[in-house]
C-alpha cells in the first residue's frame, strides 16, 4: 500500500466535505421544488464527488477521508440551513 500523502488526504476530505454541503442544498432545493438550483447544485455536486473517487481509488485509506469529509459537510450544511421547526424550507418561495 502506497503512503498517504497530506495533501491528498486533506483535497479529499475537503472535496468530501464540501460535496456534502451541496447534497444539502441540492436536497433543500428539489424539496422547495426549484428546478434551475436543483440541476445547479447537482451537476456540482458531480463535479466534486469524482475527485475524491479518482483520489482514493488509488489507495483505499483515503475512504477514511472521504468518511470524516462527508461528516463534516453534512454536519456543517445543516448547521448553515437550520431554521426553527415549522417554517419553510430553504430556498422556498416566501409567503
Amino acid at each position: 500500500m502506497a503512503a498517504i500523502d497530506p495533501l491528498t488526504a486533506g483535497a479529499v476530505l475537503l472535496a468530501t466535505a464540501a460535496t456534502d454541503a451541496v447534497y444539502v442544498m441540492f436536497t433543500s432545493a428539489v424539496v422547495a421544488r426549484k428546478r434551475f438550483p436543483a440541476a445547479s447544485w447537482s451537476a456540482i455536486w458531480y463535479l466534486l464527488s469524482s475527485y475524491a473517487v479518482i483520489s482514493y481509488t488509488e489507495n483505499a485509506t483515503y475512504v477514511a477521508f472521504a468518511a470524516l469529509g462527508s461528516w463534516i459537510g453534512a454536519y456543517a450544511s445543516l448547521t448553515f440551513l437550520h431554521r426553527p421547526p415549522g417554517g419553510p424550507p430553504v430556498g422556498a418561495a416566501p409567503e
